[in-house]
């Protein structure tokens, strides 16, 4: 049982996280804070959290266990005043989904006031944003990458472990270099690849659009989310993105010349090998 559980950030993942907390009785008072007052009371109306402020020092104050939820640009420039606030003993975590900097910021302050903290990113979301579309559910069978470092105590880590398997999680941890490498491969780059695919039809004939079916609109989703959060996303990771982007261009030239070579064997062949590889993941 956590007796005070903060939240920082109740949108899509905060709130969830509040109602997934909520509903699995995992702490006895869950406070949330975040900007306006405003749209943090629809979370105190429904019940999924006991406290609202828009104040982090006096939201984190006393609390036990603190996840940052806003996106990652802003998630990095509250750690010091949420680092000041803090109890004695608490755990940090966050659900940002680019790591390095984050962890680096956070053991730069461990360093001058010893505090537990470890990188936290749930693979779980949607292109819709917002304390109204989260739910309960969001994170049950949803994976959850833990970032722990050397200096990461093995409490600390299995105390966050701990909060995600409770809400249905599966968890894995690697380190955050690894990590941002990772999820700008399978996560970061295709959100690039589908803002380029809309991008693309838009440069060729913007009247193309009219006949998308749902092909085109399930391949593109994602390019409908938040800029804002994007945008952070992009230059907080840009560097592990670089590479992504390295290999995609090298991939799409190598399908291209396929094309190209109007070789329907050659092409098959590929096609064929890239299908096995995709149906590994179910």
């Amino acid at each position: 049982m956590i007796r005070r559980l903060t939240i920082v950030g109740l949108g899509l993942l905060g709130g969830s996280l509040a109602k997934a907390a909520r509903a699995e009785s995992l702490a006895r008072e869950i406070v949330a804070v975040g900007r306006r007052v405003g749209s943090l009371e629809p979370a105190l109306a429904d019940g999924a959290v006991d406290r609202i402020t828009t104040d982090i020092a006096e939201g984190v104050a006393g609390a036990d266990l603190v996840v940052l939820a806003t996106p990652v640009a802003t998630l990095e420039a509250q750690l010091p005043a949420v680092w000041r606030a803090a109890a004695e003993g608490a755990l940090v975590t966050d659900v940002g989904s680019a790591k390095a900097r984050i962890v680096r910021a956070a053991e730069a302050l461990a360093a001058k006031r010893p505090l537990a903290f470890v990188g936290g990113h749930p693979m779980a979301g949607s292109n819709l944003a917002g304390y109204g579309v989260s739910r309960a559910d969001l994170f049950r069978g949803a994976l959850v990458i833990l970032t722990p470092t050397e200096r990461t105590s093995v409490d600390a880590l299995k105390r966050a472990s701990e909060l995600w398997e409770a809400v249905g999680s599966r968890v894995m941890s690697l380190d955050p270099v690894t990590h941002d490498r990772a999820v700008a491969a399978v996560s970061h780059l295709p959100h690039l690849v589908a803002d380029a695919l809309v991008a693309a039809v838009a440069r060729m004939d913007p009247q193309f659009f009219d006949v998308a079916a749902r092909g085109f609109k399930d391949t593109t989703r994602i390019a409908a989310s938040d800029p804002v959060m994007w945008r952070d996303i992009f230059e907080q990771n840009r560097e592990a993105l670089a590479e992504a982007l390295a290999a995609f261009r090298a991939a799409l030239g190598d399908l291209e010349s396929l094309v190209r070579s109007g070789d329907g064997a050659r092409i098959e062949a590929e096609l064929e090998r890239i299908r096995a590889l995709r149906e590994r993941l179910g």
